[in-house]
């Protein structure tokens, strides 16, 4: 998720909470304003009244609500001398709504002449549920509006405020270390921008210098390892094909180089790991898949009849794909030469080409093999010293540097598949 999306989200929420409680606590502040104000009328209504009654004794004779808003008891001293003014809200019948409607009701005392009385004052009051649904509505309202505020807000102004940054962040993902482009630079004035332009370009140039580094060690190590092997094992050739050697010193010899090739062949694939980890194949071109896998079905030939390994393949759609043609042939060349080389004798291959995926499937032992530990360095299934355990590692590499998904499963037949989805 965006993040505009996500502050609109979390700004809604805490809005939503916000004006919840505000209008709780605007409700019950408006109920107690509009209760006060009724109780300040009820009691100037009830001092009129007590006044109006020393010149007019009949207002004394009013025993119901029928024709006013008041109402006077003659009431016992000592109820009298207990009685303090109180409020209470109860429901009349009123004739011009045919229905009870909510007041708000004084009950007093007063002493006249040497009698007492009682008198209740009322006088119409809001209606609750009528308030607390026009509040409600008003509340939905406001919500809304202010959610369409922030939308606009966020669309406009801090997409705008934002703009440095989304345009670094198209900068950063176009930028590779491996070419001398200029430093990611920041438009604006923003202080904690400027900040991230800074970090991001001594971020930049360390990583710079150490894939420099690396490459210039991979280039050096590729050029001073393989020249003296190459040279030890000319040496020992020509050590075999001199006939002073005895039996015992040949095979002496023979062994070291077997051991020298093998050494060398890991020297390969280090490097290569290396380079692909490294990411210096930059080359991109159209691959087509099934051009490549019947190359390597060709090349590796003679390798799968001296071991009596059928191959066959099988195209339900095209497989293309925008990568490095020689990582792309190392990739199809590992996996046929890996299931060949772990094949029993008489066993078969099949490599199947869908619109997006490679799979290869082999026979060989009737045993899963750990499939959290195939794709690892050196991880080797057999004690032939002729593995170097790399092949399924540099398969691997290469499927992870193109965004790849690589996976290994057992159904009578061990098969890896690759998806380029």
């Amino acid at each position: 998720m965006k993040l505009l999306n996500q502050s609109l989200k979390y700004l809604s929420v805490s809005i939503f909470l916000i004006v919840t409680v505000w209008s709780a606590v605007f409700y019950l502040n408006m109920l107690d304003e509009i209760h006060d104000s009724i109780d300040d009328g009820l009691d100037n209504y009830k001092l009129l009244i007590i006044k109006r009654m020393e010149n007019d004794s009949t207002v004394l004779l009013k025993p119901d609500f029928e024709e006013g808003n008041y109402t006077i008891h003659k009431i016992e001293e000592t109820k009298a001398l207990g009685m303090r003014d109180y409020f209470t809200d109860t429901l009349l019948y009123m004739q011009n709504e045919d229905d009870l409607e909510p007041v708000r009701m004084l009950t007093s005392a007063f002493k006249h002449g040497d009698d007492y009385y009682q008198l209740t004052v009322f006088n119409s009051t809001v209606e609750e549920d009528d308030l607390i649904e026009d509040l409600f509505y008003s509340i939905i309202w406001l919500y809304v509006i202010l959610v369409v505020s922030i939308i606009l807000i966020n669309n406009v102004v801090l997409k705008r405020l934002w703009k440095p940054f989304y345009s670094l962040l198209n900068e950063l993902k176009s930028y590779r270390i491996d070419k001398e482009s200029p430093l990611p630079k920041v438009i604006g004035d923003t202080k904690e921008f400027r900040e991230l332009e800074v970090a991001v370009g001594a971020l930049i140039i360390r990583a710079r210098e150490t894939y420099w580094n690396q490459k210039k060690f991979t280039e050096n190590a590729s050029h001073e390892l393989q020249t003296p092997l190459a040279i030890i094992s000319t040496k020992l050739e020509l050590m075999l094909e001199k006939e002073s050697l005895g039996s015992e010193n040949s095979e002496n010899v023979g062994q070291i180089l077997q051991t020298i090739q093998r050494l060398t062949r890991l020297n390969k694939s280090l490097l290569l790991l290396s380079k692909i980890e490294n990411r210096q194949f930059n080359e991109l071109a159209k691959v087509d898949f099934a051009m490549l896998v019947n190359q390597s079905v060709e090349d590796l030939e003679d390798f799968a009849g001296f071991r009596n390994v059928e191959v066959t393949v099988e195209e339900s759609a095209k497989l293309n794909f925008l990568m490095d043609e020689s990582l792309a042939s190392i990739l199809v060349s590992n996996l046929l030469r890996n299931a060949i080389f772990h094949n029993l004798e008489g066993g078969k291959v099949r490599v199947k080409l869908n619109e997006n995926s490679l799979r290869v499937s082999n026979t060989g032992k009737g045993k899963e093999l750990d499939s959290k530990k195939i794709f690892d360095r050196f991880q080797k299934e057999t004690n032939n010293n002729s593995s170097t355990g790399l092949g399924l590692a540099i398969v691997y590499a290469i499927c992870r540097l193109y965004g790849f998904e690589v996976n290994y499963t057992f159904d009578g037949q061990h098969c890896f598949e690759v998806k380029m989805d």
